[in-house]
Parts: structure tokens; sequence; C-alpha cells
């Protein structure tokens, strides 16, 4: 049995996620630093079973921390200092140029947006999207991946599971290393609440 006396909310979190909130391997998504808004959604996804997970804990985790403790570990979270970059490792010089496209431009003959206009410093919608640079790069993946094959649609209209279905399996790739790489900009998005 585990003994909780005492135990700060967002201990329990920490086992998976790390109390600095940057998780240790790719499988889990590091918190440091997303907004509280989005940390909530994603909460009430996995209590509403909008959103699951592989083995299922995040369900658990959910539905045992609500009301004002949640709010807690939210903020927690959200208050501590982004992730730093990962190193860069397989990408050439195409795919790194590919993913600076999609992510900044999009591609239109692939109609694919930005994904600046949600993701980026200065959205231009009012959804409530997480924050992207230096994530953990096999977390990115898998969550395209899971979006591409309609295992994760928590998202408004089903936009990231539409332009996941248009990303080829190097786009995915490099997509998601080149934004493991990057530094998340001062003043960012995840700084401020949205709706």
């Amino acid at each position: 049995m585990v003994v909780t006396k005492d135990m700060k909310p967002w201990e329990g979190c920490g086992e998976c996620h790390d109390l600095n909130g940057v998780a240790p391997n790719g499988h889990f998504p590091s918190l440091a630093g997303q907004s509280t808004a989005y940390f909530l959604k994603q909460m009430r996804d996995f209590r509403d079973g909008k959103r699951t997970n592989d083995h299922g804990q995040m369900g658990v985790s959910s539905r045992e921390t609500t009301g004002a403790v949640l709010r807690e570990v939210a903020g927690y979270f959200a208050g501590l200092p982004a992730p730093q970059p990962q190193p860069v490792k397989g990408l050439d010089m195409v795919a790194m140029a590919r993913a600076q496209l999609l992510f900044a431009h999009g591609s239109r003959s692939d109609r694919i947006p930005p994904c600046a206009d949600c993701h980026g410093p200065a959205p231009k919608h009012d959804f409530v999207a997480p924050c992207l640079e230096a994530q953990q790069r096999g977390y990115l993946a898998k969550q395209l991946e899971d979006f591409r094959a309609g295992r994760r649609a928590n998202d408004p209209e089903r936009v990231m599971e539409k332009i996941a279905q248009r990303l080829s399996d190097g786009d995915i790739d490099a997509l998601s290393t080149y934004l493991a790489s990057r530094t998340r900009p001062a003043g960012d998005s995840c700084a401020r609440e949205r709706r």
C-alpha cells in the first residue's frame, strides 16, 4: 500500500511526469509550463472518456483529482519553467526544412495548415492548444499517430485528426524531432490563459 498522507497533490503525477514537470521519457508528456486551461481541459477529457491513454491510468487519476485540488495541481505544473529543448538526432536538412515549413506556414498543396496557427506564440484561433516546443519527441510522434488513426479525437471538430491524416510518416518524424529541439519563445501562448 502506498502511503499518501502529507503528500502534495502533484506528487502522484510526478511518478510519470516528474516533479519538475519534465517527463523522463517520451512515453509521457512534459507538463512543465503548459497552461492551466490546457491541463484542466485534458483532465476533463480523460475523466469524461473523450481521451484515453494506453494503460488507463489517466482516467483513474482524473476521477480522483478534482475541484480545488485539480486546480492546484494544474497551477503547480503551469508555474514550472518550460523544459529544455532536446538535441536533434537523425534529422537531415531536407526533413528539418519540411518541419519548419509545416510549423510556420503549412503546405497548401497538402492542405495542411500551419501548426503555429493554434500552437504558436500568436495563435490565430481560440482553441485551448498545448505549446509543442521542447515537448518529448516520442510523445509528440505518438499523439500525431493517434490522431491520424482516430485513437485520439478530443480536439475541437477533430481538426487534428484531419490534419494528421495528411501527414506522412516522415512528416510526423520530422515535426516531432523539430518541435522537441525548439526552445519555447518567451511570452508564448502557454504563459497566458485562453478560453
